[in-house]
C-alpha cells in the first residue's frame, strides 16, 4: 500500500559499520561525490518505504556511502570497471567490520549492480532501490516519485554543489579508459545530456 513519506519518516541506520562508510566516504569522496552517496541512500529508502519495499537498512546504507569509492584516485582500478574496484573495497570494509562472508558479497553486489539497467526487486531489494535511487541522483530519472517535501529537505541538508559537472568528468573518463565497461555504454548512450537536464538540478 503506497504511503507518503516525510524526510523524519526515513530509516538512517546508526550501526558501526553505517558510521564507518560514512567515514570512508567522507575521506575519500569530494563534497559532491559524499552528498551524492548520501542523497542516494536518502532517495532510496524513502522510495521503499513509500512502496511498501522492506529493505536491510544496514547493507543499503553501506552500499550507498561506497558504491562510488572507486571513482577515488586511491582506489581506482585501470583493469576492473569502477563499480566493481567499489565492490572489492566494500567486501575488504565488511570483512573489517566483522560481517559474515555472505553478508560481504552482498555488498559487493548491491555496489555492482547499481550500473545495471534493472535490478529485479524480488532478487536484490537492495540492489533495486540502490540502482533506482543513483538514476535518480545522477540523471533525474523517476524524481517525481519522491513526495516533493521529501525531495526540498534531502536537497537542502544536503547540497547537490558541483555533482553534474563532477560526474560528467568521472564516467567519461571511466568510459575513455575502459571501453567495455557499462560506464562507456552510458557515455555512447548520452548520459552527459541527461545530466545536464536533471531536474533536481533545475
Amino acid at each position: 500500500m503506497l504511503v507518503t513519506v516525510r524526510y523524519d519518516d526515513i530509516v538512517i541506520p546508526d550501526t558501526p559499520a553505517c558510521r564507518g562508510a560514512l567515514e570512508v566516504a567522507t575521506r575519500y569522496h569530494t563534497p559532491s561525490l559524499l552528498n551524492h552517496s548520501i542523497r542516494a541512500y536518502l532517495w532510496a529508502a524513502a522510495y521503499a518505504q513509500q512502496e511498501g519495499i522492506a529493505f536491510d537498512a544496514e547493507l543499503l546504507y553501506v552500499a550507498s556511502m561506497l558504491h562510488d569509492v572507486g571513482l577515488a584516485a586511491e582506489f581506482d582500478s585501470h583493469t576492473v570497471p569502477y563499480e566493481e574496484a567499489g565492490g572489492h573495497v566494500a567486501w575488504a570494509f565488511c570483512a573489517g567490520a566483522g560481517w559474515s562472508p555472505e553478508r560481504r558479497t552482498r555488498a559487493a553486489e548491491v555496489i555492482i549492480r547499481h550500473m545495471w539497467d534493472e535490478v529485479p526487486v524480488a532478487d536484490d531489494p537492495e540492489g533495486h532501490l540502490l540502482e533506482l535511487s543513483t538514476g535518480m541522483d545522477i540523471s533525474g530519472r523517476r524524481t517525481d516519485e519522491i513526495p516533493a517535501g521529501v525531495r526540498r529537505e534531502v536537497l537542502e541538508r544536503h547540497p547537490r554543489l558541483e555533482i553534474a559537472k563532477e560526474f560528467t568528468v568521472c564516467i567519461s573518463e571511466q568510459g575513455a579508459r575502459k571501453p567495455s565497461s557499462i560506464a562507456a555504454r552510458f557515455v555512447a548512450n548520452g548520459i552527459a545530456d541527461r545530466i545536464a537536464v536533471n531536474p533536481l538540478d533545475a
